[in-house]
């Protein structure tokens, strides 16, 4: 299958997903998250889920973070170059839904990309290797390759892996990828 075919596929299986399973899904991803050994680092970065794409709730991840007083780190989108500038999350942060209906910080602490510890990766789908395949714009290989080389990256998916997906030279695989059922390591 090509990336398109990819994305439609798992855009409708995402659209069939009722919010009672999106609930259920996202928080038993959070609890699997637990089971990883990833909690001895400062900064994570998190993204805030398009509703109306079904993404995953990540508000049990964010719940998690504060709980073990971790720096939050979350996304502004810049559409004109596909880039993201990044902000500590805090209690003044103000959040404001852009064009596309993703939440973001309208102010903040600036982060840089190397600062950041570990991601948690938003995607459509991914395969065996860690490959993932996003919405297409490219904005998060782009801030994923800005990254320190030892940056965790973290797929957070509400399906099973495919076998093998199409890459090009600008996609950043994946360390990890939780599903409800499977906690995926990738070397």
């Amino acid at each position: 299958m090509t990336k398109s075919e990819i994305r439609k596929k798992y855009k409708t299986l995402r659209n069939e997903l009722s919010e009672d399973q999106i609930e259920d899904r996202s928080l038993t991803i959070a609890n699997q998250l637990l089971q990883l050994d990833i909690w001895n680092h400062s900064f994570y970065h998190i993204f805030l889920p398009i509703e109306e794409q079904k993404e995953i709730n990540t508000e049990y991840i964010l719940n998690i973070l504060a709980g073990k007083d971790k720096n939050i780190v979350i996304s502004k989108s810049n559409f004109d170059d596909y880039s993201m500038s990044h902000f500590l999350l805090t209690d003044s942060t103000t959040l404001k839904k852009n064009e596309y209906n993703i939440p973001e910080p309208v102010n903040g602490i600036p982060i840089l990309p190397q600062q950041i510890d570990v991601v948690f990766v938003p995607l459509l789908a991914f395969d065996t290797s860690g490959n993932r395949v996003g919405y297409g714009k490219g904005f998060y290989d782009r801030f994923l390759s800005n990254c320190k080389p030892e940056t965790l990256k973290i797929g957070l998916s509400f399906f099973e892996a495919e076998e093998l997906i199409e890459t090009s030279e600008n996609d950043v695989r994946l360390d990890y990828c939780l599903s409800p059922n499977t906690i995926y390591q990738f070397k």
